[in-house]
C-alpha cells in the first residue's frame, strides 16, 4: 500500500494531504423507504416538512452538507421520491448555512439547463448549491423514458463531457465545446453562480468505484464520493483518484459513505445492525442487487460499484455498513479520525432514525472527533488508531 511523505514524517496507509477537520454530510431522505432496505422501524420520512426540520437540525449539529438522492421511477423499496434539484433548493431556503448537493443524471439533463438552474439556486441560497453527477446504474429509468442506455464506460465518457461543460458554463463566457455527446456553441450564462475567494462556484461532486469513475473524479470534479469502504479499500481509491488529479494539475477532495449506528454501548449498536439485516426486504434487495451488479460487472476490469457487494452489504444500498461506523461514540470517533488520516475529507452519513440520531451524533460523536483532531495537531500529527482495530 502506498505511503506518502507528510512533512518530515512518513505515515503508512495515508495520502499526502490530510484535512485539518473532517467534514460531515448526511443523506437527505427524499426517497421513501429510508436508507436501509429493511422492514425494521425507521423513524424517518420522505416528505418536505420532515426534511426541512431535519436540515435545520443537521446544520445546528455540525453538518455542513446534505445530499439529495435521485430516483425517477418507483423501484426496489423506493416507491416514492421527490426530485433532487427542486428538493435541494427547498432545503436551501429552509436553512442558513447548510450546503445542499443535488444528484443529477447526464442523459436525463442537458448540462446548460442544469447550469442555469444551479446558478439561480446558488443566488437564492447565497452560494450554497452543489451538484453530484451520477452516471446512472438503473437501466429502466432511461429506457422507460425513451432515452438510450449506454454501457458503463460510455456513460462515464458522457459524464466526463457533462462535467467539463458544466464547469465551463459556470466560469467562462462565449463557451464552445465539441464533444461526442454535447455540442455547445458560443453560449454565455448570466448571472454566473455566486463566486467568492472562499467559495469559488458551485462545488461539483462525482462518485463511483470503477476505473472510469476514478479518472473522471480526479480530472474534472472537486469531490469524489466513494461507496462504503474499509481502510485498505478507501486508501487504494484515494491514491488512484489523487494521482489522476495530480496528472491534470489539480486537486480533489474525498468523501466516504458510511451508515452510522451510534449507541451508548457497542452491544446495542451491533444488535441494531443485526436486526436491520434480519428484517431485510429480500425481494427488494435482490432486485436492486441484480440491477446494480450488472452495472458494476459490465466494466472491463470488474471494478464498478457494487461488483463485489454481498447481500448484507446491499441492505444499505451504498455499502454503508462496510465503513463500520457502528459502536459507541468513542469507537466511531476514533474510526472517523483514522479515516481522516488516510485522506478522507468528508463522511457522508446515513441513519436509521435521522432526526434523533443526527442530534445524538452532534452531541456525542462529533465533539470527540474534534478533540482527537486537536490532540493530533498538538502532538504534531500522529496518526489515530481505531479502538476497534478488527472491524
Amino acid at each position: 500500500m502506498t505511503s506518502r511523505l507528510l512533512g518530515d514524517v512518513m505515515h503508512p496507509m495515508t495520502t499526502e494531504r490530510i484535512a485539518d477537520h473532517i467534514k460531515f454530510a448526511y443523506w437527505v431522505p427524499n426517497v421513501s423507504g429510508g436508507l436501509v432496505t429493511s422492514d425494521i422501524e425507521q423513524r424517518t420520512d420522505w416528505n418536505y416538512e420532515y426534511n426541512a426540520k431535519l436540515a435545520q437540525t443537521a446544520e445546528k449539529n455540525g453538518f455542513e452538507y446534505a445530499l439529495s438522492q435521485v430516483r425517477y421511477e418507483a423501484s426496489y423499496g423506493a416507491e416514492y421520491q421527490h426530485e433532487s434539484t427542486s428538493f435541494s433548493l427547498a432545503l436551501l431556503l429552509a436553512t442558513q448555512r447548510l450546503k445542499v448537493i443535488a444528484a443529477v443524471h447526464p442523459g436525463l439533463w442537458q448540462p446548460a439547463v442544469l447550469a442555469k438552474l444551479g446558478a439561480t439556486a446558488d443566488h437564492l441560497s447565497n452560494g450554497r448549491f452543489a451538484v453530484n453527477v451520477v452516471s446512472g446504474w438503473f437501466k429502466d429509468e432511461f429506457t422507460h423514458l425513451g432515452e438510450p442506455w449506454l454501457e458503463h464506460d460510455e456513460r462515464y465518457r458522457r459524464s466526463a463531457e457533462f462535467l467539463q461543460v458544466l464547469r465551463k458554463i459556470w466560469t467562462e463566457d462565449d463557451v464552445d465545446f465539441r464533444g461526442d455527446f454535447y455540442r455547445i456553441h458560443d453560449f454565455t450564462l448570466k448571472p454566473k453562480p455566486v463566486n467568492t475567494p472562499e467559495r469559488p462556484n458551485p462545488e461539483i461532486f462525482q462518485g463511483g468505484n470503477s476505473t472510469a469513475a476514478r479518472r473522471n473524479g480526479g480530472r474534472y470534479a472537486d469531490w469524489y464520493f466513494s461507496n462504503g469502504k474499509d481502510f485498505d479499500g478507501v486508501t487504494e481509491q484515494i491514491v488512484e483518484v489523487r494521482d489522476h488529479a495530480r496528472d491534470a494539475g489539480r486537486e480533489v477532495r474525498f468523501g466516504l459513505n458510511g451508515f452510522i449506528i451510534a449507541r451508548d454501548t457497542e452491544q446495542e449498536a451491533r444488535d441494531v445492525l443485526r436486526e436491520i439485516i434480519e428484517k431485510a426486504n429480500r425481494p427488494a434487495v435482490e432486485g436492486f442487487r441484480d440491477a446494480v451488479q450488472q452495472a458494476g460487472n459490465s466494466t472491463s476490469d470488474k471494478r464498478g460499484m457494487w461488483a463485489d457487494s454481498t447481500f448484507e452489504d446491499l441492505v444499505q444500498y451504498n455499502d454503508g455498513f462496510r465503513t463500520q461506523l457502528i459502536g459507541t461514540p468513542e469507537q466511531i470517533a476514533e474510526r472517523i479520525a483514522a479515516y481522516r488520516k488516510r485522506g478522507v475529507d468528508l463522511i457522508l452519513g446515513g441513519f436509521l432514525h435521522f432526526q434523533e440520531e443526527i442530534e445524538y451524533f452532534g452531541s456525542n460523536v462529533l465533539p470527540l472527533v474534534r478533540e482527537i483532531e486537536e490532540s493530533e495537531k498538538d502532538a504534531g500529527g500522529a496518526p489515530a488508531e481505531p479502538l476497534l482495530a478488527s472491524l
